[in-house]
């Protein structure tokens, strides 16, 4: 860090900072409500996708993408939602991290929607049979969820999204200019007998037969 100018690293800097900023506006600031309301819920009732928010006990942090048709996430009253664990990879970072720090953060979002819904609160690894059974898709139960107590709640701006144009299609890059997930993998792994086209193979079969 010595290397690179202007870092804010101290309250007194950050106040200082803030006053060249500026405060948020009065719906900005008051837009934060404790519970999941009826907006809260159409929207989530919407999301096929979210981002996953967390960080082990010594703040360590870890984002990770949870998606499924929309209203795969199931609101249970104004304080609680359960988000089912879908197979994936079984490193099971968000898990571990919950067990350690149950603080979550949640992003919401809808295709072709700039605004996204941010839910801020505690989150426990659940086995409830009840929710898994609320939960299951293409014949499967999941083994396990999510419970999120939600503390904050609130409306996030179109600003980022429409300054990414995520949702324009004419905007997105050629397909054979993007990066190669299985030479990504490949290298990153460095294991033998593991080449880009060994890993594409195994990619294919993973999304065609294990989703569920």
């Amino acid at each position: 860090m010595n290397t690179f100018k202007n870092i804010i690293a101290t309250k007194e800097e950050f106040a200082s900072f803030r006053k060249e900023i500026g405060h948020p506006s009065a719906r900005a600031a008051g837009k934060v409500i404790s519970f999941i309301d009826e907006h809260c819920i159409n929207f989530i009732s919407k999301s096929p996708f979210l981002t996953m928010s967390t960080s082990d006990g010594d703040g360590k942090c870890d984002v990770s993408p949870r998606g499924d048709s929309p209203g795969f996430v199931t609101v249970l009253d104004e304080k609680h939602l359960f988000i089912p664990e879908r197979p994936g990879n079984r490193r099971m970072d968000s898990a571990h991290n919950l067990i350690e720090n149950p603080n979550i953060g949640l992003l919401f979002l809808i295709p072709g929607l700039g605004e996204t819904l941010r839910i801020n609160g505690k989150a426990y690894i659940c086995r409830d049979p009840e929710l898994l059974e609320m939960s299951i898709a293409n014949g499967r139960t999941p083994l396990f969820g999510i419970l999120v107590e939600a503390e904050e709640c609130f409306i996030h701006c179109a600003k980022a999204l429409i300054r990414s144009g995520l949702w324009k299609g004419e905007s997105w890059p050629a397909k054979e200019s993007l990066p190669s997930a299985p030479a990504m993998l490949a290298a990153h792994t460095n294991l033998p007998n593991q080449t880009a086209e060994q890993v594409e193979k195994d990619l294919q079969e993973s999304y065609k037969n294990r989703l569920y």
